[in-house]
C-alpha cells in the first residue's frame, strides 16, 4: 500500500508542457499567495535596490475597533484588484474593502453568528478569495467564525445575489458526523477559486491533547460560485470504496477526525487542478487508534477543481504521530532538470524537507527513498517501518538531535547542554514520542519542532529564475505522553514537559535560530542560507554567551517572504521586547542572489501577515498586517515619496 500510495491516476488526454502564468499581473493582487500557484511574488521594480531606502510610511488601516478585543494574531495577507484592498479584520473576522490608494474604508461587512461564532474553534485568519466572471459580476469569499461560507458582491459588500441562503452556505453541513457543535471545526486559511468553483479546507481543535479519539473528519469541498450548491467531496479519510481506504484499520476511517487542509490551498488554472496539503490524523502524536499507514494523513492530494476527483498523491509522512502537517501551500513553478522542463510543484514541511513533484503526473523531480527509521515503544503504537527521505533539495533546517547538534561555543556550555539532554530520548528524523517517565526520560527531543521547519507562513519563489525561498525555525520540542483518562479517552496524549535552558534564556541547540535557505530549483542545490535577523535581547545577552559573536545567531522566528523582480523583502519580529527595542518588527529588502540585506525599515509594532505589493495610480506599494502580543492590529502600507518635478513613474507591466 505503500507503493499504492504514490500510484498515478492519470487523465485520459495528454497534456502538452505550456508555461503556466506565474506571479501577479497588471500591478495586481489576487490571490493570498499573490497568484494561484503561491509564489508571493510581483513583477513589480518601481520600488528597487536604488530606492528602497526612501520607503515611507504612506498611510494605515487600524483594526482595534473591529471586535470586543485586541486580535491577538493578526495573520491576513490583502487581496488588491480594480484599486481595492479586501481582507479580513477584528475577532469576529469582519469583511473590510479599503482604498488602495489612501486607506479609506469603502465598505465592510459583519455577520454576527451569535454563540456559532463566539465559541469558534480558531480565531486567527489569513484572508479571503477573489472570483469576478469579467461580465461585471465580481465576488469575495470569506469563511466566516462559526465556519460559514459567505459571497460578497466585491462593489457594495452585500451578500451576492443567488449565492446559498441569501449569500451563505453552512459548512457543517455534509461532514457525515453526528452532532456537531460549534468550536469544533472551522477555518483559518482562504477558500481558492478555481475557475468556478470554490474550494474549503477546514482547521479543528488542536491535536496534542485530544478529548477523544472521534473527530470531525476535516474534508476538502468544491462548491458552485454562483450558487453555493455543493460539487464535491474529497474524503482525506479514505471512506468505503474510495481508493486507500484499507490503509484505515480496524474500521478507525468511522471515528478518526482532524486529517484536514487548514493551510492556504494551490491550484493551476490552466490544468484545473487544486492542491490539498493535508495535516495529521487524530491524535498528533499517538495513532494507536488509527493503526495503518491513514491516507490521506499528511499527503499532498492533487484534485481536480471541477469534480473533486483525485489525480495524484503522495503520502509524505506513514501514519503521522509527530505533528508534522503539510503546514503551507505548495508552491507551483515551471522549472528546467537536466535539460527537460517540468511543470513542479514544490512542498515545504515541517520536518525541513522540500518535496517536488511532476504537478500533471505526481511523478517525483528527484528520486524520494524509503528509509527505515526508528519504531516507537509506545503500548498500542504501531509505527510505519520507513519514511519518506528527498535525495534533493537538502533539508532546509536541522533535523534529529545527537550530542553534536548541542551547543559548543565553550566547554562548560556543552557540558551544560548535555547535562540538560540527557534527561530525554535523541534520535535522528522519525524518532517517535516516548511515554513520560519521572524517574527516566522525561520524552524525545524532536528537531524541527511540532511547529516546524516551516509553518503557514510558507516559502515564496521567482517565477523568473526557478529559485525557491523557505523561512524556517530551529527550536527543539519535547515529545512525551501520558495516560490520562480523565482528560481523554485516547489510550495516550500529550504531556507539557517544559525543556531547560541555559541562565533561562540559551536554547541548548546550536543556532542559527531561526534561517532563509535559497534553492534552485532547477538543480535542487541550495544557494544560501542566511540567519533571519537577530537574535532577541535575552539571547544577545545572555551571560553565559560573553565574548563570543551573536550576530549569525538569528531570530527564532520564520520570516514573512515576498519577492518582486529585483528585490526579496523579508518581514520578522520576536515579540519579546517593546516596539521600541532592538528587536521591533523589521522590514528587510534582500539581494536575491546572496541574502545580503540592502535596506531596514522599523515597523510600527510586529509583523503578523505575509506581506503584499500592488501598483495603484502610478505607484507601487507594500502593505504587511501588523499588530499581536498586545499590539493593536493594522495594515501598514509602505511607498517611496512623491517624484520629484519632472520624474516619471514606471507604469506597471501589461
Amino acid at each position: 500500500m505503500r507503493r499504492a500510495a504514490s500510484t498515478l491516476l492519470l487523465l485520459s488526454l495528454p497534456i502538452a508542457f505550456a508555461l503556466a502564468q506565474s506571479g501577479t499581473a497588471g500591478g495586481e493582487w489576487r490571490y493570498y499567495g499573490a497568484d494561484a500557484q503561491s509564489t508571493k511574488y510581483s513583477p513589480l521594480d518601481q520600488i528597487n535596490r536604488d530606492n528602497v531606502g526612501k520607503l515611507q510610511v504612506a498611510w494605515t488601516w487600524k483594526a482595534q475597533n473591529f471586535g470586543p478585543r485586541a486580535d491577538p494574531n493578526y495573520e491576513v495577507t490583502p487581496l488588491m484588484v480594480h484599486g481595492v484592498l479586501y481582507f479580513t479584520a477584528g475577532m469576529r473576522r469582519d469583511t473590510v474593502a479599503v482604498d488602495a490608494v489612501t486607506g479609506e474604508t469603502l465598505w465592510m461587512y459583519r455577520f454576527d453568528e451569535g454563540d456559532r461564532g463566539d465559541h469558534a474553534v480558531r480565531f486567527n485568519n489569513r484572508g479571503v478569495a477573489y472570483w469576478a466572471d469579467n461580465q461585471g459580476d465580481e465576488r469575495i469569499l470569506t469563511i466566516s467564525l462559526g465556519y460559514q461560507l459567505i459571497a460578497l458582491n466585491a462593489k457594495t459588500g452585500l451578500p451576492a445575489a443567488g449565492f446559498g441562503n441569501n449569500g451563505i452556505v453552512d459548512l457543517l453541513v455534509g461532514l457525515d458526523r453526528e452532532n456537531i457543535k460549534p468550536g469544533i471545526i472551522g477555518a483559518t486559511s482562504p477558500a481558492i477559486v478555481v475557475g468556478d468553483t470554490v474550494v474549503v479546507g477546514s482547521a479543528l481543535q488542536l491535536g496534542t491533547t485530544p478529548p477523544s479519539k472521534e473527530n470531525v473528519p476535516g474534508y476538502v469541498r468544491g462548491y458552485d460560485v454562483h450558487t453555493g450548491k455543493l460539487l464535491w467531496t474529497f474524503h482525506t479519510i479514505a471512506q468505503p470504496g474510495d481508493f486507500g481506504n484499507e490503509t484505515w484499520q480496524d474500521g478507525s476511517w468511522k471515528y478518526t477526525g482532524n486529517t484536514a487542509v487548514w493551510a492556504p490551498m494551490s491550484a493551476d488554472p490552466e490544468l484545473g487542478y487544486v492542491y490539498l496539503p493535508v495535516e495529521t490524523p487524530t491524535g498528533d502524536f499517538y495513532g494507536g487508534h488509527r493503526p495503518g499507514d491513514d491516507l490521506f494523513d499528511e499527503s499532498l492530494v492533487c484534485v481536480n477543481a471541477r469534480t473533486g476527483k483525485r489525480v495524484w498523491h503522495y503520502q509524505i509522512i506513514h501514519h503521522g504521530i509527530w505533528d508534522w502537517d503539510n503546514p503551507a501551500a505548495p508552491v507551483l513553478l515551471d522549472i528546467t532538470v537536466n535539460g527537460r522542463k517540468i511543470k513542479a510543484v514544490a512542498q515545504v514541511t515541517k520536518q525541513a524537507f522540500v518535496y517536488v513533484f511532476d504537478r500533471e503526473t505526481g511523478a517525483p523531480v528527484w528520486p524520494i527513498e524509503e528509509r527505515p527509521v526508528g519504531q516507537s515503544d509506545v503500548p498500542g503504537e504501531k509505527t510505519a517501518p520507513t519514511q519518506p527521505f528527498p535525495t534533493k533539495p537538502a533539508a532546509f533546517d536541522r533535523q534529529g538531535v545527537s550530542p553534536d547538534d548541542l551547543i559548543d561555543f565553550t566547554p562548560q556550555l556543552k557540558a551544560e547542554a548535555l547535562k540538560i539532554a540527557s534527561e530525554y530520548k535523541m534520535g535522528p528524523l522519525f524518532t517517535p514520542a516516548t511515554v513520560f517517565d519521572a524517574n527516566g526520560k522525561k520524552g524525545t527531543l524532536m528537531l524541527p519542532n511540532a511547529t516546524g521547519g516551516a509553518n503557514w507562513q510558507g516559502a515564496a519563489a521567482d517565477p523568473e529564475t526557478g529559485v525557491l525561498y523557505v523561512p524556517s525555525v530551529t527550536n527543539p520540542f519535547v515529545a512525551a505522553l501520558i495516560h490520562d483518562p480523565q482528560h481523554s479517552d485516547m489510550n495516550y496524549i500529550v504531556k507539557n514537559v517544559f525543556l531547560e535552558k541555559i541562565n533561562k534564556s540559551l536554547p541548548i541547540i546550536k543556532p542559527p535560530y531561526g534561517r532563509i535557505t535559497a534553492i534552485d530549483m532547477n538543480s535542487g542545490d541550495q544557494l544560501w542560507m542566511i540567519p533571519n535577523g537577530q537574535p532577541p535581547d535575552d539571547i544577545k545577552n545572555n551571560p553565559a554567551l560573553n565574548g563570543i559573536d551573536t550576530s549569525k545567531f538569528g531570530n527564532p522566528e520564520r520570516a514573512l517572504l515576498l519577492a518582486t523582480k529585483t528585490l526579496r523583502f523579508s518581514a520578522d519580529a520576536t515579540g519579546l521586547t517593546p516596539v521600541n527595542g532592538s528587536n521591533a518588527s523589521t522590514l528587510r529588502a534582500l539581494d536575491k542572489k546572496t541574502g545580503d540585506t540592502i535596506f531596514e525599515l522599523k515597523l510600527p509594532a510586529h509583523a503578523t501577515g505575509v506581506p503584499m505589493t500592488y501598483m495603484a495610480k502610478g505607484k507601487q506599494y507594500i502593505v504587511v498586517a501588523v499588530g499581536g502580543r498586545g499590539e493593536p492590529a493594522e495594515l501598514v502600507a509602505l511607498s517611496e515619496p512623491a517624484p520629484e518635478s519632472g520624474e516619471s513613474r514606471q507604469r506597471p507591466p501589461e
